[in-house]
Order: structure tokens, then C-alpha cells, then sequence
């Protein structure tokens, strides 16, 4: 029997043999596969002979290439969605799994980011990147596992972000919109395992897929002079990487692949050095924090 990695920290080791274990590629329904990671990602699934319902804001966009690497044969099916609404969260889940006959793996990857201090976010913006980002997803999931149950290998692939990991100045808001997400994958890998269900959390650092031009990222309105020091940096640096990063989406979409597709997934996949890096260094941070007050910290209970 494969040991439950996924559920939980203090899950048993695998042994060599159960890690190299795989699962077929099957289908994958896809949001935001017009383009970026989402779009290589469901190339990816095509060019290992799965299926992809790609779920799409615009479907006329980008789409052509799938079709392309689908060969001709009826492996790529396009759906309209709007997170935002519920019906069309239903709907896309419906005719995707009667479209193909069922489904594997959901994969969330549509969402956006708001540049700007935690200041200087009105509501407006942050309840809007909310919708998008957190509670599309949930949306989502919550209409897909009726689906997924009845696969033998079911995933939920949950694209989260570094930001989703470490924060940073001026990203704040969609740090919290990916801290959530992560949350929530979390606890649905500890609540699916009973029926099978895996849940992967992806985070990329700075990969080339788009994210920093207008059309993945919006900027807060309001700009507060005292944050120039700190977020007005983060502004200047975003349209100096846009283009640059070193992160290489193709290479990407093959190790989520990768990941997803073996029998005990990762719950948690960290892309690019640049992501390994700031992950190691919260980590230690918090192994400070939690060491240098740990005796006060467990003095806290009532006495024995």
C-alpha cells in the first residue's frame, strides 16, 4: 500500500518504488489555458496523450496551438468561464465531464495580481481579487468533486504563487488572496484523502508567462507618498522584470506534470531558485521566532 504523504506532515517515508509510481495522464479541466502556465501546462497534458477541457475567459484566444498539439484528434475541448459566477462554474464543470466522460485532475490557475501597499487597496479592488482568486477557485472545487470522487486518481491542482508562501511589500493583497488559497488546500488534502483525493499547491517564483503586464496584473488606484521607499520600489522593479524573469514556463508546466501525475503527489511544489531561496529563508526565520520564545510561549497553559 502507498503511504499518504499528501495528508498530512507526519505521513510515513515512501520507499523508492512507491515515489516512482505514476498515474495515467487522463483529464485535466484547465482554467486561464489561453496562455501562460496555464497554456503550457495543457499543452504539456496533450503532448503526454491526456485531455484537456480548457476553461477560458475569451475562447478564441490561443486556442489554435492546442488544437494543434492535440493532433487533429478530439483531445482538446473549450469552454467559456466566468468565476465570478456560479452558473458558469457549473456549467464549464458539466460539459467538460460530459464532454469527455468524467474527469482526473482540476487545475485552478486562473487569477490576477493587485500591485500596491496594503494602504493604499480600496475595497473595491481588494473584494475583486477576492472573487477571482479565492473564491473562483473554492467555486470550482466545490462543483468539480462530485465529479472527481469518481475518479481512481483524483487531483486538485491549486496554483498559488511564492507570494503564497513569503509576502512582500506592495503585493500584499494578493499575498493574502494566495495565503488563502494555500489554507484551503491545506485542509481539502486532509478532508479528500478518505476518497482518494490528492491536492497540490504550486509555487512558482518569477517565471516568463505574462503576469507582470496589464492583462494578468492591476495596480491600486491610490499611491501614498511615505510607501515610495518600499512599494514604489516594487512598481519599479516589476516593469524592469516584466519580460526578464528567468523562470521558463515550458520547463515548469513538465515538473508540475511530473508532480501531479505521480501516485503520491507533494503537497506543496516550489518553482524556480529564486522561490526555493525565499521559502528557506521564512522558514528559518520562523525557526528563530518559534526557538527564541519557546519557553515563554509554553509557559502560557494552566498549571499541572
Amino acid at each position: 500500500m502507498v503511504a499518504c504523504r499528501n495528508a498530512t506532515a507526519t505521513a510515513p517515508v515512501l520507499e523508492d518504488e512507491e515515489k516512482d509510481m505514476t498515474v495515467s495522464v487522463g483529464t485535466w479541466l484547465i482554467t486561464g489555458a489561453a496562455r501562460g502556465l496555464g497554456f503550457e501546462m495543457a499543452r504539456e497534458v496533450l503532448r503526454r496523450g491526456g485531455r484537456v477541457a480548457a476553461a477560458v475567459r475569451n475562447p478564441d484566444m490561443g486556442i489554435d496551438a492546442l488544437e494543434a498539439a492535440a493532433s487533429g484528434v478530439d483531445r482538446v475541448f473549450v469552454i467559456p468561464i466566468d468565476l465570478e459566477d456560479a452558473s458558469s462554474v457549473n456549467s464549464a464543470v458539466e460539459r467538460a465531464s460530459a464532454h469527455f466522460g468524467g474527469l482526473d485532475v482540476l487545475v485552478n490557475n486562473a487569477g490576477y495580481g493587485l500591485l500596491g501597499a496594503v494602504e493604499e487597496a480600496a475595497d473595491d479592488e481588494v473584494e475583486a481579487v477576492f472573487r477571482v482568486n479565492v473564491f473562483g477557485p473554492h467555486r470550482l472545487i466545490r462543483a468539480a468533486l462530485p465529479v472527481l470522487r469518481k475518479s481512481a486518481a483524483a487531483r486538485v491542482v491549486n496554483i498559488s504563487s511564492l507570494g503564497g508562501f513569503a509576502a512582500s511589500a506592495g503585493w500584499g493583497i494578493y499575498n493574502a488572496t494566495k495565503f488563502a488559497l494555500e489554507g484551503l488546500s491545506e485542509a481539502l488534502a486532509i478532508e479528500g484523502v478518505s476518497f482518494g483525493l490528492r491536492v497540490v499547491i504550486v509555487e512558482p517564483g518569477a517565471f516568463r508567462t505574462g503576469f507582470l503586464t496589464a492583462s494578468s496584473m492591476r495596480r491600486a488606484r491610490r499611491m501614498i507618498d511615505q510607501y515610495a521607499a518600499t512599494v514604489g520600489r516594487t512598481r519599479t522593479v516589476a516593469e524592469q522584470r516584466n519580460g526578464q524573469q528567468r523562470g521558463d514556463p515550458v520547463a515548469a508546466a513538465g515538473v508540475i506534470v511530473n508532480a501531479v501525475l505521480l501516485a503520491e503527489p507533494p503537497l506543496r511544489l516550489v518553482l524556480g531558485a529564486d522561490a526555493i531561496e525565499r521559502v528557506e529563508t521564512k522558514l528559518e526565520s520562523v525557526r528563530r521566532d518559534v526557538e527564541a520564545w519557546r519557553a515563554q510561549s509554553t509557559s502560557t497553559g494552566y498549571p499541572t
